[in-house]
């Protein structure tokens, strides 16, 4: 079993920056795909960023892009969520999750830290 707890959320203003961070415990996580995910009040739950277990390699979002780093220290078994330039619509609960390489979806899910941004 994998135990993922988000931090760093909070209340920030538009423009404004944050780092997540996503703790595993219970296993090493170096051999798991780590994606972030965040749900806005009354959406669905989408897609924000993943990062494969090598950290080589990095996916993103289209609303998220050029603005948002995720990162990973497998020494720490952490991996992090660098926001900047935040927008009022990136107000969302966010949620760490992770995959097993040989697995077709995500294996884990974090409780999710909450992020608001100010207008």
């Amino acid at each position: 079993q994998v135990q993922l707890v988000e931090s760093g959320g909070g209340v920030v203003q538009a423009g404004g920056s944050l780092r997540l961070s996503c703790a595993a415990s219970g296993r090493t996580v170096s051999s798991y795909t780590m994606g972030w995910f965040r749900q806005a009040p009354g959406k669905e739950r989408e897609f924000v960023a993943a990062i494969r277990p090598s950290g080589s390699r990095m996916t993103y979002a289209d609303s998220v892009k050029s603005r948002f780093t995720v990162s990973r220290d497998n020494a720490k078994n952490t991996v992090y969520l660098q926001m900047n330039s935040l927008k009022p619509e990136d107000t969302a609960v966010y949620s760490c999750a992770a995959q097993y390489f040989s697995s077709s979806k995500y294996n884990y899910w974090g409780q999710g830290t909450q992020v608001t941004v100010s207008s």
